[in-house]
């Protein structure tokens, strides 16, 4: 069997020791993840994954927040920590916020010809989700770059929102860092296939 795809997915790990050493410019960067979020698959091809790209300035302000808003979360005795993780994200070249628009899910779960899936819709936004963080994870990494990603919402979700005009009904889902690949990833370690899989033939 070809196996170019499962060798792309052995090579995507989480790097959390990004840099700015990127080659590829701005501009290709942000065409590439939108090609790949428009041909990643949806239930029923609703589409529901928005996304935000943040270069440069617009990349530190996203990480000021989140150091904003955990100072007024997090014990001053950990917030040391917590502002050294929270720089470490910051060092990154971009990052990418991963919505979901709730309107096209509410759409979707009120049409009356899909009834039958009325409260499913929502599970499979989230598998949208999933489907698109996974490929623009995969291409970055097959670019060269890493990538770690993070779930800050929805603690930061309403000063985000404010900061970069994000729509009302746009659901904060992730914030993707990426960059030059500074430290790689430790080995990753793999459950028994007993407990996994299960086969009949």
């Amino acid at each position: 069997m070809d196996t170019q795809l499962l060798d792309l997915m052995k090579h995507r790990r989480t790097i959390y020791n990004l840099g700015r050493n990127v080659q590829i410019s701005q501009a290709e960067l942000y065409q590439y993840i939108k090609a790949v979020i428009r041909h990643t698959p949806s239930a029923f091809n609703s589409q529901p994954v928005r996304a935000v790209v943040l270069f440069n300035d617009n990349h530190e302000k996203l990480w000021d927040i989140v150091e904003t808003a955990l100072e007024e979360k997090v014990a001053p005795d950990a917030f040391l920590r917590t502002k050294a993780k929270i720089s470490s994200f910051r060092d990154a070249f971009a990052s990418i916020l991963f919505y979901t628009d709730m309107d096209v899910v509410q759409a979707y779960a009120d049409n009356p010809h899909l009834a039958t899936y009325q409260y499913q819709e929502y599970n499979w936004a989230e598998e949208a989700q999933g489907n698109a963080q996974f490929v623009v994870w995969t291409g970055l990494e097959e670019n060269g770059l890493g990538v770690n990603i993070q779930h800050y919402d929805p603690l930061i979700n309403s000063a985000v929102a404010a900061q970069f005009d994000i729509p009302g009904s746009w659901q904060l889902r992730a914030e993707m860092n990426f960059g030059s690949i500074e430290k790689p990833a430790a080995e990753k370690e793999f459950m028994d296939d007993d407990q996994r899989f299960k086969v009949f033939d």
